[in-house]
């Protein structure tokens, strides 16, 4: 499993969150994932707010280009990023350390 997968519109990540970290930071992950730390709480929706923004800031989109597709309440997630595939693919590719 790839830890990102190009579509027509955007690319679409596979993240594995930890809420309360003592700093936010995306790095490669196990098993195909995105690593993504964030500051705030799983608690009424704060930590999807951080991974939106968090992502948002990382690869040069709006927040509006970020939508969560699938895990919204657990810790494993599939994300939805709208732009230049080929552009965000090297963004990608460039937190995750390597090749997919």
């Amino acid at each position: 499993m790839s830890a990102w997968t190009e579509r027509s519109d955007g690319l679409v990540l596979s993240v594995r969150v930890t809420p309360r970290a003592s700093r936010e930071a995306i790095a490669a992950g196990t098993e195909g994932s995105f690593a993504v730390r964030l500051k705030a709480p799983p608690v009424d929706g704060a930590a999807n707010a951080a991974l939106i923004a968090l992502l948002a800031r990382a690869f040069g989109v709006a927040k509006r280009d970020v939508t969560i597709l699938s895990g919204e309440t657990g810790r494993t997630k599939r994300i939805a990023l709208a732009g230049d595939p080929a552009a965000l693919a090297q963004i990608a590719a460039r937190l995750y350390g390597s090749e997919p």
